[in-house]
């Protein structure tokens, strides 16, 4: 019987050279693919931490107290309180808010409520239908022209109509810009209702 043995003498160093450039590339197209995904993965993950950081954070920043009014109670005390106000400015650091996008959610122990925006485009001093809010005034407006994005070091006071508060009812006034974490005030309406209120 004819036996076969092995012969590599045919294998010379040329054909070798062959065999290592082939798995050298091979080894570099792989970890050209496996470094091009760990890229793509990093910057996803930036991409995740940044929106997660904005959605999270608040810009927006309470200025001063929150007042309740009752414009009938002019010289005895009222049972109830019709508007809230307050100002709203941006937080330290934080970026330019479009209130024209802005929602303002009231509620209390016994309702929900959307308020309706009735703000102008140039806003002047005004007072909001019962269930809506409205920009009445703009302070340190950078331009002559105000307009409804609330911009560094600007100040937007804002009146919510709410038809009739009664006493001692602890309300939430939740402000919901389009971008970033709601911001929420809660108080709580005095037991004797004056024309002006300072809420806690």
């Amino acid at each position: 019987m004819n036996s076969h043995t092995s012969n590599n003498e045919g294998f010379t160093g040329l054909e070798a050279a062959i065999v290592l450039i082939a798995f050298v590339v091979v080894a570099a197209v792989f970890s050209y693919v496996v470094l091009g995904a760990g890229f793509f993965t990093t910057q996803k993950a930036q991409e995740t931490v940044h929106t997660s950081v904005q959605q999270a954070s608040s810009t927006l920043d309470i200025v001063g107290n929150v007042y309740g009014t009752a414009p009938g109670a002019t010289g005895s005390p009222s049972d109830t309180v019709q508007f809230i106000n307050f100002s709203l400015g941006l937080a330290p650091g934080g970026t330019p808010i479009d209130f024209e996008k802005l929602v303002i959610v009231y509620s209390n122990s016994t309702s929900l409520m959307t308020l309706k925006n009735q703000t102008n485009v140039n806003p002047a001093t005004q007072e909001p239908v019962a269930g809506g809010w409205a920009i009445t005034q703009i302070q340190n407006a950078p331009q002559s022209n105000p307009t409804l994005l609330l911009s560094p070091n600007e100040q937007f006071t804002i009146s919510c109509n709410i038809g009739g508060i009664p006493r001692n009812s602890q309300i939430t006034v939740e402000v919901r810009p389009a971008v970033g974490a709601a911001f929420t005030i809660t108080r709580t309406i005095p037991a004797a209702v004056q024309a002006v209120n300072i809420l806690y």
